[in-house]
């Protein structure tokens, strides 16, 4: 079993984030995607997280007609804050004929880095990366100093330069619920339906 790792807050998750994993299982070598929700990320201010039981379950809703895609608590059961290479170290001792690999998009390949144990992970994972249309925000957080070139050019890189995406994010869509603005078409009816019934980002 060939499975991409998908790891968000998704805070909420939306419909970039669904166009992302479809890609992944229909248009290269995984069987599966599993979106791994983050209940903490070391370089992400928690305050604005939704409880991490919710955000799971909004993923669940979002995924629930999709067998190539499962939503993942692992993390959840993990020390924190959660860093991937301690989560691929447990996830490869569970699943010890899983092939994992690692799913972002080009804003993180360039700040790879940064992570904890970033070494290892570069050795023994391969890598799919989408380009990402930065938001305004997300362009003054980035680095300028930090380039993707590091990294990009090695064999267990795959840059997936096709992938469909849209300049939208969770943050975009947190305040637009917040204002009143109508969602329907950044995020899938279950997980509006849930949002909405929850009067979450109000």
């Amino acid at each position: 079993m060939r499975v991409g790792l998908y790891f968000g807050t998704f805070n909420p998750i939306h419909v970039g984030h669904l166009v992302i994993a479809n890609y992944m299982t229909d248009y290269t070598e995984l069987d599966q995607v599993w979106l791994v929700v983050s209940p903490q990320n070391p370089l992400k201010n928690k305050a604005s997280l939704l409880p991490d039981f919710h955000r799971l379950a909004i993923v669940k809703a979002a995924i629930d007609d999709n067998p190539k895609l499962r939503a993942s608590d692992i993390e959840f059961k993990l020390p924190k804050p959660s860093y991937t290479a301690t989560t691929l170290t447990y996830l490869q001792e569970k699943h010890p004929t899983y092939e994992f690999s690692l799913i972002m998009g080009e804003d993180n390949l360039r700040s790879l880095h940064k992570w904890f144990n970033h070494e290892i992970i570069l050795q023994n994972y391969h890598f799919y990366v989408y380009p990402r249309v930065l938001t305004d925000q997300e362009e003054q957080e980035l680095d300028t100093d930090s380039s993707d070139n590091l990294f990009r050019n090695l064999p267990n890189v795959r840059i997936c330069k096709e992938a469909p995406v849209m300049k939208v994010s969770a943050s975009f869509i947190r305040n637009a619920i917040k204002e009143g603005k109508d969602v329907r078409y950044l995020l899938t009816e279950p997980v509006r339906k849930y949002i909405d019934e929850m009067n979450f980002y109000r």
